[in-house]
């Protein structure tokens, strides 16, 4: 995907152990705040490790995290109070994110959004009772003060902020593509946001980058929101210039829609089918008839074929009204731009009319199902309700849950240890949507979407009972 670094043998890879001062927001804090910091970085010292050694290898080729962190198994960091504020301590750091010995700038500007956001929610979230995160309006509080807390919103900015999602590990064509629309809408001002790792959603960003160039739009704003549960696998690519963590994958695609204006979904695998369903079942809530949000699916004229698929598993399940909730837009990146700009230039409308933030979609209504945290155990797996008797924002939010173990149990650490350990997750339901999903996925794997790490050979995670 055009980057300029390859893992190689990471085993073998040079290491660095050095002391770093972080950038950002924490550059300026009291010494109760710092002390807070460095206490608690203790209390979650193997997430921080892990999501510091994902941004530590930005920009490098592969999706294979359990290789990554077994390559990189003496890998520390610590945080410390020095009289300067905090000192990031890192022992046996991956050499390529350094520079004739100091750590380049961005990935250095990673690793500060990584220390502060893994401790921020452990340290003033957790505790506060006044975020209850058994209920809806607690969650979305939780949301937003993380967001807060990293400075991604501005009120003076217009609504812009166009959100990717797609396949990792795409092909060239398809990823050529990605850069083409997101050239299209830098053009045309906006920012982009993604899932901040490598194809469907760095070529956007790299798109975007030209265009806003040209037009001396600078700086964009290339957000990139992720969980520590799929970080490993998808490392921050080098253009994201603002990165946010959020605590797990619900919270994190409530993020997305929040912070977005308006959603492009270009080709991908179950992870891409999960955002789609979390969105169509946030938009088919009768409370969200009446609130616009953009939604355009394209790709190349390769990717036809993959979105008719997409379209027909909609309409089984979820039926025309679903349907109607986007566009399908195929080879024609100016008109990706085109019609997201009309779509957001409504949405700047209708905000207006409601009284609603331009930086946070407050009225937007996302149901508990979509909100609270979907652990993906081979028990859960199986007692999902798959069913056209439950609401469509219903199922379409217990197939959101499939399509989530589904990634668990392909790229998760967790969720491939256990289908190491217990074998495929199976999954039941109504047997025309258990055939449609069969198909689906066997489409997936036909068009070689479903790639494990390592470029092994596709064994499924799951086994369909209808």
């Amino acid at each position: 995907m055009d980057d300029y670094t390859n893992t190689g043998n990471l085993k073998n890879a040079p290491r660095v152990s050095t002391q770093v001062y972080p950038s950002g927001k924490l550059t300026m804090l009291s010494r109760e705040e710092v002390a807070r910091l460095s206490d608690a970085s203790q209390q979650v010292g193997e997430v921080l490790r892990r999501c510091a050694l994902a941004v530590l290898n930005s920009g490098e080729q592969g999706d294979d995290a359990e290789s990554m962190l077994a390559a990189f198994e003496d890998f520390r960091i610590e945080v410390h109070q020095v009289n300067r504020g905090m000192r990031i301590d890192l022992h046996n750091a991956p050499g390529h994110a350094f520079v004739d010995g100091k750590m380049i700038r961005g990935i250095r500007e990673l690793l500060s959004a990584v220390v502060r956001d893994i401790v921020y929610f452990h340290t003033e979230i957790g505790p506060n009772p006044y975020f209850d995160l058994n209920e809806p309006e607690g969650i979305t509080n939780t949301v937003f003060e993380i967001l807060r807390n990293a400075q991604l919103m501005d009120a003076r900015r217009e609504p812009n902020l166009v959100v990717c999602w797609g396949g990792h590990s795409i092909n060239l064509e398809e990823y050529d593509y990605t850069k083409r629309v997101g050239y299209q809408l830098g053009l045309r001002g906006r920012d982009i946001c993604t899932g901040c790792g490598p194809g469907a959603m760095k070529g956007p960003m790299k798109g975007a980058t030209i265009g806003h160039a040209k037009q001396r739009t600078i700086p964009g704003h290339y957000v990139g929101v992720t969980e520590p549960g799929i970080i490993a696998a998808e490392s921050p690519n080098p253009i994201v210039n603002e990165l946010v963590i959020l605590p797990d994958i619900e919270k994190r695609l409530e993020a997305f829609v929040r912070l977005g204006h308006g959603i492009v979904v270009f080709p991908g695998g179950v992870g891409t089918a999960e955002e789609i369903l979390f969105i169509l079942g946030v938009l088919l809530n009768p409370a969200n008839r009446d609130a616009p949000f953009p939604l355009i699916f394209s790709g190349p004229a390769s990717a036809r074929e993959y979105f008719e698929d997409i379209d027909r598993f909609i309409g089984l399940t979820l039926g025309e009204p679903a349907q109607s909730q986007y566009e399908i837009i195929v080879n024609d990146p100016a008109a990706v731009a085109r019609s997201m700009s009309a779509g957001i230039d409504q949405v700047r409308d209708w905000r207006v009319e409601a009284n609603d933030a331009f930086y946070f979609n407050w009225l937007l209504e996302i149901q508990p199902e979509f909100q609270q945290p979907f652990e993906a155990t081979h028990e859960a797996m199986a007692a999902l309700e798959i069913s056209r008797d439950l609401p469509s924002h219903h199922l379409a939010a217990n197939l959101r849950r499939v399509f989530s173990g589904i990634v668990a149990g392909n790229v998760k650490p967790n969720g491939v240890r256990a289908i190491r350990e217990r074998g495929p997750f199976e999954i039941r339901g109504e047997s025309d949507i258990m055939d449609a999903l069969d198909q689906l996925l066997r489409r997936f794997v036909a068009q070689n979407r479903m790639k494990l790490p390592g470029g092994a050979s596709y064994e499924p995670c799951y086994r369909i009972v209808s």
